[in-house]
Parts: structure tokens; sequence; C-alpha cells
């Protein structure tokens, strides 16, 4: 069967991603490059010629916005040209998501594709240039160069295995062949471990292992698995400090109070020894505590309605340090993968993330970069581009993104993913397995991406590490995730589940190999993503997106229905056994037979002394500052820090406000300016109201740490604690859980100085303040040759509150006082326990009576950035007392908190302070002579990190006016910038309660927001999942959409990414799925025989305007002249509030909002650029379709990428069809309710919702 290709490229005014790069070339290189065009090239096979044309304008290419060309244009003088693919066993979403649409298109099976990008650079470059060129847009781990020749087939000819080696001779190797063994398998484990390893098969098995049982066991006794390195026993201690000494007596003492005495010390038993005192001590009551370990778990009471439940609150932090480095994009992108799986194998629903990251500065220059490393530039966008990616597509509203610099982070990246979830405790069914239970996979398929993933995180890095690492690296699939999200999310289904483990580190041997202590895995029945894999790689594959539960057979039928209710592919692979022995079999073979005894052993046992190092005093970093010459200089410069400067263009990448439940947005303030040291959250109640809200923060200083590990776990706890009482948090009901980074450990005493003096400090802080960390994760491999990262200790802090605790950052009223709460500290600049937690409940109780309007916490940056930050938001002024030194302003009162007071309440205060200044309405920062106007301090905070993360896309658009076309008939006039409609289409079929119909594809993530908008306004919904699996299971989907549809009057076409809104362009699957000729007439039929309405928001309408119903009012597809919507000038993903303003009243769906009226809402979307010809545009606005319009908060209209946040033509946020009746729009109106984005100014409640309802009424 012949292959057949196509090139896609983007028309010039729409090629952003072209010049994304060419900007980025010029920037990073500094090479003579004067043009680069991208051509997105496809190749599919096992499909006609015809059914090939039919995707051309459907599925590879957008007629509006692309070219498409089935030869590459000729060369022109001064260009070359390149492509680049894949490597073989990657997952391509791309790729996939062609593969998905075109067998909705056909309705039969699926065809291939394979993807590549080609390249066509125009400048004056030499071969070594183009060399440097193409090294650094194609990265080795994940991808390769492509031949341009078009192959005759698409089929990849595995040679399939069929034994899997047995290692003979092992049992016999001498020390010295070991060694070597272990270099020539490039095993994690050491020489101990192998002997131990060796001993065992010849002493118990009396046989030689296969290379599956050592790759297995190297998995599972891997640092990532078993946390060598914490679990070494530590044998002498040598600490000559005195205060630090203190803290190690007091930890000896307690080790005797709780019985430890005879077992052996370990960085494990450190880390976990506090919160074991604190329980015994009566202070952990809300522990919630079963064998599984899926997260730090609680037990907390969520209001619904007004009545208490019983709930269970799970929290976990995940690192992907050596992915992220290697392969920043796949790396990121499953540390997030990875953090969610945790807590929702607890069966919980996972509905906020945190991510905080290490970096070396990403402004170093490309050349600067070390041998046998990526810029750190392109890990840093790399790395926000994977996490973003994922956690947007999987639909988790990231509450809170900060990148930490460092230069010792050239050693190696950290990227850690903190998630928050929660669930009804009678969801939650936890039961030992008993032999004969079965075990499911449920989720992705097997391949050989993540292949010795835990491995190899275990290992540090090198220079050699970019070329072999590839198979390391998983590629996530959030589609898939998601899916086990919404299975999760039914108690019916939990409420089956006696046990669940998710497929991290180790695969279908780690993860279903923890669920009972005797288990038969039948690796045939795993199911593959494609030929050639042997057993080996199937054990230990870390493909991601997969779950293992364990069920009671009696179940397996309704399960695999829910299952498939779902579009989940579920397999029954392992069942319960009596032996207390791992089994694995392939090919009808045993290839493993290990007892579970010995794998728990953890290999061979490990001893190492300690020598804590003396921080020396006067190098502290903690210290006073120093004279002040210049304070506005001082001032500014500090604004400009990497470490104080904005980082608002990273942190819009991530979609901060899915699930309509954030309390916070990231940035606050009318000019959304004031940056949240916390995220805070609604409890997911799936029906109802809650007034619960879940708090989380984080706290770390990599030169504090550098200083002094000890100081820096200290104050990480205590930084972490400030921000939860800055918001409006009771400290005294915080958990923590930590996050442990360090170099890699050797024999000298004086490297395990730093993990040990800062878990000494983290023991110090969680005594003293009484609060237990429950929970954390250690990574220990943060070496790169002779670099090592700074010591880090990230103390995250959870909290649980009322709605009406919570207290927001920005500045909010002149003529307030700010006020310093300073927290005491001892002799040896560290904090006085007793002291700071009376300073805690005295601002406590300021809070909840009123008297403290905002609180912001210092850091190491000083009093000054903290005020300006406060005053940003809301463009206010400070003036500071005379009478403050100015020397106070810089120095790093880590964890000192920052409080707005009314004037009149400053008396009333129970905490202790210093009125430091006072808000102005003059937007100036002001102190003695020293004048900085707000825009001036704006411009110099925003400037450091603007060529890397980019707030202003430089692309010219078209100044904008109002209104001022005549309306196109009688039933119309404009006035006053907007269309007044003389009479609104009226429904002819009424009814009382009109029903909803919302499909759900693969990658749909707002169907529980938009259901829940539309109940709440009072309408029935229907939600349907679209299932291709198979065939089969499209044409039933089809079936089922139509008869869906049938039984509804109004279709909502909710947001999300279907299928990854790829191949390269959104909503593309909603589109393919919607021109079945059944479903598109269930859709006329709904919208012209029963007077029907439609509504697209976001994904949503980008599928409208594909089907062509927005701006046509029917089904049509697109020609290249439509309007449509294509990439944000900026060239990345936007989520912020927007202003968007009511400008014509003849749709339905906009009766109950006020004409002209000003609203706020969430954007979050990466193609919301809406693009028209002229005559089009005019058109529109003469038809009163131009429904919304992106505004400033005071209604007017402006070009300015603030306000009109993706570059749309004149400004159009949402257009109706020619009736009114079908309306799409960008902004998620969803996403509103009490409480949500209480730090943002404005309407938010545009109620269409209500108006849709009403209108059949």
């Amino acid at each position: 069967m012949s292959v057949f290709r196509i090139y896609v490229e983007k028309k010039p005014e729409f090629a952003v991603e072209a010049r994304s790069v060419l900007s980025d070339v010029q920037t990073a290189l500094r090479l003579n490059v004067t043009d680069i065009r991208i051509f997105h090239r496809y190749d599919a096979d096992h499909l006609t010629a015809e059914a090939f044309q039919r995707a051309v304008p459907t599925v590879f290419s957008e007629p509006a916005v692309d070219h498409t060309y089935t030869e590459l244009p000729a060369l022109e003088e001064g260009q070359r040209t390149f492509a680049t693919e894949y490597l073989p066993g990657q997952f391509d979403q791309r790729a996939d998501s062609c593969e998905q649409c075109i067998q909705i298109l056909l309705q039969g099976e699926r065809c291939r594709v394979r993807t590549a990008d080609v390249y066509v650079v125009t400048g004056n470059l030499t071969d070594a240039e183009f060399d440097r060129l193409k090294k650094y847009l194609i990265n080795p781990v994940e991808r390769r160069e492509a031949s341009p020749e078009l192959p005759e087939t698409l089929d990849t000819n595995y040679t399939i295995p069929t034994t899997v080696e047995t290692l003979t001779g092992f049992i016999s190797l001498s020390e010295d062949e070991l060694k070597q063994f272990i270099a020539d398998y490039g095993l994690a484990m050491d020489l101990g471990d192998i002997q131990f390893c060796q001993k065992y098969f010849r002493d118990t098995e009396h046989r030689d292992p296969t290379i599956t049982e050592v790759r297995m066991i190297d998995t599972y006794w891997s640092d990532h698995c078993r946390h060598t390195t914490f679990l070494t026993q530590i044998s002498d201690v040598d600490i000559p400090t005195d205060y630090i000494r203190e803290t190690y007596d007091a930890y000896c003492t307690v080790r005797q109070e709780l019985g430890r005495g005879e077992k052996p010390m370990t960085l494990m038993d450190l880390a976990t020894i506090a919160a074991k005192k604190l329980k015994a001590d009566g202070k952990l009551n809300d522990l919630d505590e079963s064998e599984e370990i899926n997260a730090c778990s609680v037990k907390i009471k969520v209001d619904i309605d007004g009545k208490e439940e019983d709930w269970i609150l799970m929290f976990k932090n995940e690192t992907h340090n050596h992915p992220t480095e290697i392969e920043p994009f796949g790396g990121a992108a499953t540390c997030l993968g990875g953090a969610i799986r945790d807590p929702l194998s607890g069966r919980s629903y996972v509905y906020q993330a945190m991510r905080v990251t290490g970096a070396a500065n990403p402004l170093v220059p490309v050349e600067d970069t070390i041998a046998g490393k990526l810029p750190q530039r392109k890990i840093t966008v790399g790395a926000a581009n994977g996490y973003s990616s994922y956690g947007n597509q999987i639909g988790l509203a990231t509450g809170h993104v900060a990148e930490v610099y460092h230069p010792g982070y050239m050693a190696k990246r950290m990227e850690i993913g903190a998630v928050l979830g929660a669930a009804p405790a009678s969801n939650i069914r936890r039961e030992a397995p008993v032999p004969g239970d079965i075990v499911i996979l449920l989720g992705g398929k097997t391949g050989r991406d993540g292949c010795g993933g835990a491995t190899g995180s275990s290992k540090s890095h090198t220079v050699e590490s970019l070329g072999h690492c590839g198979a390391e690296v998983q590629k996530g699939n959030a589609p898939e995730e998601r899916k086990l999200q919404r299975l999760f999310r039914n108690p019916t289904v939990t409420q089956m589940i006696k046990r669940c483990n998710d497929f991290g580190a180790g695969g279908v041997s780690v993860a279903i190999g923890e669920l009972a202590p005797g288990l038969k895995i039948n690796l045939d029945k795993v199911p593959k993503k494609y030929a050639g894999l042997d057993g080996t790689e199937i054990a230990i594959s870390e493909s991601q997106e997969r779950m293992a539960v364990v069920i009671d057979p009696k179940d397996r039928e309704q399960f695999l229905k829910y299952a498939a209710e779902e579009n989940l592919e579920a397999t029954e692979v392992a069942v319960v056994t009596e032996d207390p022995r791992l089994v694995l079999s392939w090919r009808g073979k045993e290839i493993v037979n290990i007892s579970r005894a010995f794998l728990d052993t953890n290999g061979a046992h490990q001893e190492n002394d300690v020598f804590v190092e003396i921080p020396k005093a006067e190098d502290t970093p903690l210290k006073r500052s120093g004279d002040i010459a210049d304070v506005k200089e001082k001032w500014l410069s500090t604004l400009s820090d990497l470490n104080a400067c904005s980082q608002k263009g990273l942190v819009e990448m991530f979609d901060s406000s899915i699930g309509a439940a954030s309390v916070l947005m990231p940035y606050g303030g009318k000019y959304q300016l004031t940056e949240t040291q916390a995220m805070v959250a609604k409890v997911p109640v799936p029906d109802g109201k809650t007034n619960t809200v879940t708090m989380m923060s984080y706290g770390f200083d990599p030169y504090v740490s550098s200083w002094s590990p000890y100081h820096g776990a200290v104050y990480a706890v205590t930084e972490s604690l400030s921000r939860i009482v800055a918001v409006g948090g009771d400290y005294s009901k915080v958990r923590f859980t930590f996050q442990e980074y360090f170099r890699r450990m050797t024999e000298d005493p004086h490297r395990w100085s730093q993990p040990f003096a800062a878990l000494l400090g983290a023991y110090d802080a969680q005594m003293g303040y009484g609060l237990p960390s429950i929970g954390g994760k250690d990574s220990m491999s943060g070496t790169f040759n002779h670099i090592d990262v700074p010591p880090t200790l990230v103390s995250f802090a959870v909290d649980v509150a009322k709605l009406k605790d919570v207290v927001s950052p920005e500045l909010k009223n002149t003529g307030d006082k700010l006020v310093w709460i300073h927290l005491p500290v001892d002799a040896h600049l560290l904090p006085e326990y007793e002291g700071v937690m009376e300073t805690y409940r005295k601002l406590h109780e300021d809070m909840q009576n009123g008297r403290v309007k905002a609180a912001y916490v210092v850091d190491r940056q000083g009093i000054a950035a903290a005020v300006s930050k406060m005053a940003f938001g809301n463009a206010l002024g400070v003036t500071i007392e005379h009478n403050v030194d100015e020397r106070d302003l810089f120095t790093p009162y880590i964890a000192d908190l920052i409080c707005e007071v009314p004037a009149e309440k400053v008396g009333e205060l129970a905490s202790t302070y210093t009125v430091i200044g006072a808000v102005t309405d003059k937007p100036v920062l002001s102190y003695k002579d020293t004048e900085i106007t707000i825009r001036e301090a704006v411009s110099a905070w925003n400037k450091p990190l603007e060529k890397v993360f980019k707030t202003v896309s430089g692309a010219e658009l078209p100044e904008v006016d109002a209104l001022n076309v005549a309306a196109a008939d009688e039933n119309g006039i404009v006035a006053d910038s907007c269309y007044q409609a003389k009479s609104i289409h009226v429904c002819s079929h009424k009814l009382a309660q009109p029903t909803v119909f919302i499909p759900v594809f693969p990658g749909t993530n707002c169907e529980y927001d938009s259901t829940r908008a539309f109940e709440r306004a009072g309408a029935k919904v229907i939600t349907q999942v679209f299932s291709n699996l198979s065939a089969e299971d499209i044409r039933g989907s089809v079936d089922a959409f139509e008869k869906a549809i049938n039984q509804a009057q109004i279709i909502m076409f909710p947001g999300g990414f279907s299928a990854g809104d790829e191949p390269d362009g959104s909503a593309k699957f909603f589109a393919t799925a919607f021109q079945n000729a059944k479903i598109k007439e269930a859709v006329t039929k709904l919208l012209n025989e029963r007077d029907g309405l439609a509504l697209g928001i976001c994904n949503g309408f980008q599928a409208l305007i594909k089907l062509g119903l927005v701006p046509y009012g029917e089904i049509l597809g697109q020609t290249e002249d439509s309007p449509t919507l294509t990439f944000n000038t900026i060239g990345r993903h936007i989520s912020k509030m927007v202003y968007t303003k009511v400008v014509s009243n003849k749709s339905p769906w906009l009766q109950k909002a006020q004409l002209g009226g000003v609203y706020c809402n969430p954007a979050s979307h990466g193609e919301g650029r809406f693009v028209a010809n002229d005559e089009w545009l005019a058109k529109l606005f003469a038809n009163g379709q131009v429904a919304t319009q992106y505004v400033t908060p005071d209604g007017q209209l402006s070009v300015d990428e603030e306000w009109n946040v993706n570059g749309s033509y004149m400004n159009i946020e949402g257009i109706t069809s020619p009736d009114g009746r079908i309306l799409g729009k960008m902004a998620h109106s969803e996403r509103r309710g009490d409480g949500v984005a209480v730090n943002i100014y404005g309407e938010q409640d545009i109620k269409i919702f209500e108006s849709g309802v009403e209108y059949f009424k």
C-alpha cells in the first residue's frame, strides 16, 4: 500500500512558531539567520488516496491559516534545509491525534501516520554554524535528523524476540568480573548489591538469574525506589557546632523515647522521626494511615450545602530532575503526570498543582554551555512548556509557579511538582488483597519509553548522558490520564478497588509487584504500543498513564464495563497468589521467580560516617544590609534580581482557573501584577456548594541553604508557614511534606554534611513548631562531573480553612497603613519558635477580626521588594516613613510579614508591629527624597526574564476603533459602540427544563465546570464520552451522540484540548466527529426543527468555527476565506483574567448580560486569536454577530496585549451565528463561583447559562 505525503506551512501572517524559533535562534545563537520557515510533514499509509485527500483540509491543515504542498518549494540562494523526527519508540502526540481523527472521519480501522518538522533556513551560515543551529534545535535524547526521502512503507521491521537471556555463569563471577558486569550492563547498583544478589541466586535459588531478574532487581533497589542513600546506616557523627549538636542530641533522645535506639540511624529515620514523636504525643490525630502509600493523607471535614462530611485530603511532591535535564519537555510533563497519579491512585480527585523549579541563569549565552549539557535557556523554556502542556491538557489548575535561580543548578535542574487531591472518605476502600484476587491494568499501552527511568534518575549525570539516555525519558499523554481521573471520580468504581498503584518507577515489575506479597503476572497480556518488545522491556518500561488495581474476581465484568464507558483500555494481567513470590511469565515461560523476602531486603547493607561542616558566621546571607549609597539604584536593582524579578511570562503559561475553584489567581489586583505566595482552592465537591478551602505554600532559599543547610531547612519550614499565615491560614493546623535534593553521596563523611544538617534543621523546626512533615521525596543524584546542586530542602506547607479566612496580598485602599511584623530570632540567627508561634497566633486573630486587608511575606530580597509587589497589582503608591532605616528595607528578614491595616485599626492590632508606611493614591514608591514611579519599578521588575519568558510578542497590530459601522438591516441599530437588536429570536418550543448535551472527547477537560454552570442555571445535563478504542466503538459512539442530541435542546461544546489540540490546530477531533452524517443531521434538526441553541467556549468555540456553526449558523466546514481562531501572537499558552465588553444584544445567550457591560473571566488558551478578512469583519459587526470584545478594565478598546491577550483582530472575543442562537467565545464564563478569583476586580458573571435556560421558558 502506498505512503502519502503532505507538507503544511502556516501562512506568513500566522507563522507564530516559525517567528518564535527565528527569534530564539537569533537571541540564543547570535547567528546571521534572517528567516526560518517550518513545514510540518505528514506521511500516512493504510488508507486510500481518496481518504488521504479528505484528511488534508480537515485533519492535516486548516484552509484559513495553512498552505499545503505535495512537494517542498525549491530552495533559493542562501537557503538550507533539514528535517527532524522523533526517535523510534517515542510517543508522538501529533501523529497519534492524526490517526484518531482520520479513524473517526473514515469510521474504519486506524491508519498510520508519521510526522516530521522541516526547517528552511535563510542566512549567511558556514557549515559549522549550520551544524550549531541543528544541534540547538535537535535534542538527541528525543529526536533525530529525518531523511527527506518518501519511504515505501511505514512498516517497522521488528525483530520479534522469543526468549530472554539467562546469565550463565553469573553465580560464579569473581569480584572484578562483577565490577565489569555492572559497567557492561549499565546497572545502578553497586558492588555490595550485586554480590548480595549473586549470593541469593547461588545459595537460595541455586541457579543463574535471567537478565530480566537482574534488571528488575536493579530497579527495585535503585536509589529512586528504595531510597538507598536515605536508608544507609550512619555509624559515627561528628558535629563541631554547638547548637546543631544540641539538635542532634535531642534527636538521639527521642529515638530512645520511641524505642528506636536499636534500629539503624539513617537519613530516613531523621526525616520521619518528628512525625512519629508528634504522633506519640497525640498531635497527629488527623493522619489517615493505611498499608497503601499513595500520598500524604489527612482526614478533614468539608461543608457541603451547610452539612459537614468526612473527606480525605491527599498531597504529594514529585521530582523529575534527571529526565528534565536531558529532555526538558517530556521530563517536566511526566513530572506532573507522576505527581498526579500518586494521589489519584489513592482514589482522590487531583484539583490543584504547584510547580517549584531550580535553574542556573537562563540568560547565559548558548556558547557558554558546558559540554554534555543542553543550554540553560533551552532546559528552562522546554521544561515550562512540558509541565504546562500536561497540566493544561489534563485540566489541572496550577495555582503557583516559581523558578529559583542558583548557579549550582547547572549540575542538574530541579523540577518539582506538588499536587493536592481530595475525595469523600466513603469513596475509598482499602483492603489487603487475598489469593485469587485479580489485577487489572488500566490506561496507556507499554513501549520502550521510560525503560531504566528509575535507575537513570539514580545515577549521577555525565557528559555522555545526553547521548544514551533517550529510552529513560517517558512521553506524557495527558488525555489518557484524564480518562483515569474521570473513572476514579465514580464512587461505584473506587469502592470496587481494594488496592491501587500507579505506574511510576519500575513499570509492571514494581507497580504490580508491590500490590501483594505473592503475584503471578502474565506479561503476554500487557497491552503494547508496538511489536518487538521483549519480556524485560515489558517488565520494566515506565510508559506513562497506567494504573494497576486489585479487585475481587466477581467485580471483573462490572469494572471493565465502567472502564469502557470512559474510553479506557482495561486488561486483566495478574492474579494474587498464596506463595509470597513475584513470578513473571512471558511467552509461556517464567522469566522472573523471586522471593518477596529477598526483594524486600532492598539490597546490601550500607554504612557511612557523617561530619557536619561548620557554617561560617561571617559568610551568612542573613546579615543586615550595609549602608545604602543610592536608595533608588538599590531598590531597582533588587527588583531586577533574577530571584526577585517578574516571572509573569512563565506563570501565565499554566492554566490557573480550570475547576472554577481557584480562590486566588497567581497575580492579583486590577492590573494582575501582585504575585500571590500561596495557592488557595475550594475543595472539589462534585455537587453542592462548599466554603472549605485548602492552602499550599512552599519555602526555600538556595543561598541560605548553601551557606548553612541547617539554617536553610529551618527557614524553608518557617517561610512556608508564614506564607500560609499571610493568606489567612491557621499555622497550628499545617502539615508539611519535604523535598530533599542533594549532591551525590560518596564514602567521604564531609559529603554527607549537607543532607544530615538540613534534616536536623527540619527536625528542629518540626519539633519547635509542633507540626509534622508527613511525607516527602528525596533525590540524591544532583551531581554533574565536579559540579553539585545547592543543598536543597524545600518545605511544602498545607492547611485547611474557610473562604471567609482568605486574605490576598495586593494593596487595596489609600490611607491604609503598612505594618512590619518581625519574627524574633536568636543569637544564631534562627527563629525563636515560641515567639514566632505567638506572632502567628496574634496575626491570625487580627485577620479573623478584619484588621488586616493584605499581607505579604518578606524573602531574602527584603522589605522594599515586598512592598513594591504589594503595590503593583492596583498601581497604588506607598510612602515609607522617614524613621525607617534604609538598611532595613534591603535586609533579608526572611519570613517576616508586611501587612496593610486600615489607619483606624492599627491601635487595635493584637500583633507586635512597626508602622513603616502608608498607601497613597499617587502611583509612586516614596522614601525620604527618593521617588520611583510604579511604572518605572514595574519596568525594572519585568525586564530581566522578558527574553526568556515573553509578556509582549512585538507583533504589530492595527489600531482598533470603536464600532462605527451601520447595522445591516432594520432589525438593529448601532449606538454607543454597541449593536442593539430591536427583536431577539424567540423560542417556539417552550419547556420548563431544557436538556443540555455536553460531548466529552479525548482531551476535553471543562465538562465538569460546564455541567455545574448549566445545572446551577436550572438545566438538565447529559454528558457522553466519545469512545474510539476501535472502529466498533466509534460507530457505537456516533449512535449514542445522535440519540443524546435528539433528546437535547442545547449543545454545549466544552473547553479542553481535543486530542491534545493536534495536529497543529485546535478542536479538530471535535470538528471531525460532528461532520459525521448522522451527528450532523441531529444537530441540524436541533437547531432548525426544535429552535435549539448551541454554545462553545474556548476549545468549543474553536470547534464551532471549524464546523461553520459560527459564523454561518450551519455545519459547512471552512474555506480559505472563513474567519477562524489561530495561535496567540505571543506564541504560547496564555492563562489570565480578561475583561470583555458585551457589544451586541442579538443573542439569546446574552439577554441577562448588560449591553455595554464589562465582565471579567478567565482566559486559558494557546489558539484564541480571532482572525478574519476586512469583508468578514465588516459583515460580522453590521449583523450584530460580534458579541464581545476584549477591553481594558474601564471598557476601552486597546491593542495592548495586556488586554487583547491573543492579538485578535478588532479585539473580537466572541461571535454568534446570524440569528444569535449559536454563541462561541474564548473566555471561560463557566469558571465562576462564590469565592473564586477573589484577588481579581470586576463582575465575573455574564449569566450566559441562565440566559440560555430562560430562552426556553
